[in-house]
């Protein structure tokens, strides 16, 4: 039986500086762009914070009824966030505007009261919404979900630049991290949570730390040197698929995204078990949610792809 996945998390517009120095605005936020891409792999996704009024909220809105997402909270009447991306040689890098904003208009007791009412599932966070002070929100949401029987999903992502104090935002996001029961990190993520100039060859060693922390499923990536992933016990590795790049805006959230999507179709449990057995399949999930993130960054922005344009790409 599939299971839903529901998303705690940011919903933002990216201004993406344009050579001629105006601002290109494209909407994103990392659990948005995960919403999106799980959604698109064929799952039943909800996104749980508020949208505001606004423009910019009404089309987000709009963008997630087009990709099948639904909205589970009442829209706000705050201001919709904003970030600021220069890139450089195809890397993002961002500077946000996150105070006073739609997206963090809610309370731990709204989104427990949905979830109390709901049959289980799978409840992603990460990235922005691990910032104090608003990781003790999150932290509330996830320890609550957790006790319900919910899978807990998380993307570090971690955004150092956002941080008043990097060590507390660390230390909030290593919390949050410990009740994961699917993980997924970067090498620049895992540098900042400790882990000394991380590398493929290391990722069995790095996964065992989360895994000890009770993790079952782990996702590591390391930029152009590709990624690995750990299913109940069985792994694989990967290498990038060769593209054009235009961008990498969105790769690591269209990557999860079909990850989760995929776990999702095949009838999940919190412990990893499934009627599938996933474990026996973890390269080929692995291998699609490569080509999947390879096929987002050959467009501008995330713009994750159908599964249809997955599998045609896969073959």
């Amino acid at each position: 039986m599939q299971k839903k996945i529901w998303v705690l998390g940011e919903a933002l517009i990216d201004c993406v500086a344009q050579a001629d120095g105006s601002l290109r605005p494209l909407m994103g936020g990392s659990p948005f762009n995960l919403a999106r891409a799980a959604a698109l792999r064929g799952a039943q996704v909800g996104f749980i914070n508020p949208f505001s009024t606004d423009q910019f909220g009404d089309q987000m809105r709009a963008q997630l009824s087009a990709d099948s997402v639904r909205t589970l909270l009442p829209a706000s009447r705050l201001p919709t966030s904003l970030a600021v991306v220069q890139i450089a040689k195809g890397q993002p890098s961002y500077g946000f505007y996150r105070e006073g904003i739609a997206d963090r208009d809610y309370t731990p007791e709204q989104v427990l009261r949905l979830l109390k009412a709901q049959p289980t599932g799978i409840l992603h966070t990460g990235s922005l919404l691990l910032v104090p002070p608003e990781n003790e929100k999150v932290l509330a949401v996830m320890q609550g979900a957790k006790a319900l029987g919910w899978t807990i999903s998380v993307d570090v992502n971690l955004r150092p630049k956002l941080a008043a104090n990097l060590l507390d935002y660390v230390q909030a996001v290593k919390q949050v991290a410990a009740l994961a029961d699917w993980l997924k990190a970067s090498d620049e993520d895992l540098e900042l949570l400790g882990f000394n100039n991380p590398v493929r060859s290391d990722a069995p060693k790095i996964a065992q730390h989360f895994i000890e922390q009770g993790s079952c499923r782990v996702a590591l990536t390391f930029g152009a040197d590709g990624a690995w992933l750990q299913v109940d016990g069985q792994s694989a590795s990967a290498d990038v698929p060769v593209v054009t790049v235009v961008d990498t805006v969105g790769a690591g959230d269209t990557f999860w995204g079909n990850c989760l999507g995929d776990w999702a179709q095949r009838g999940t449990d919190r412990t990893g078990n499934n009627s599938d057995s996933a474990a026996n399949s973890v390269a080929d999930t692995l291998m699609q949610a490569m080509c999947a993130a390879a096929l987002n960054c050959t467009r501008a922005g995330c713009q994750p792809p159908t599964y249809a344009e997955v599998v045609a790409a896969v073959r």
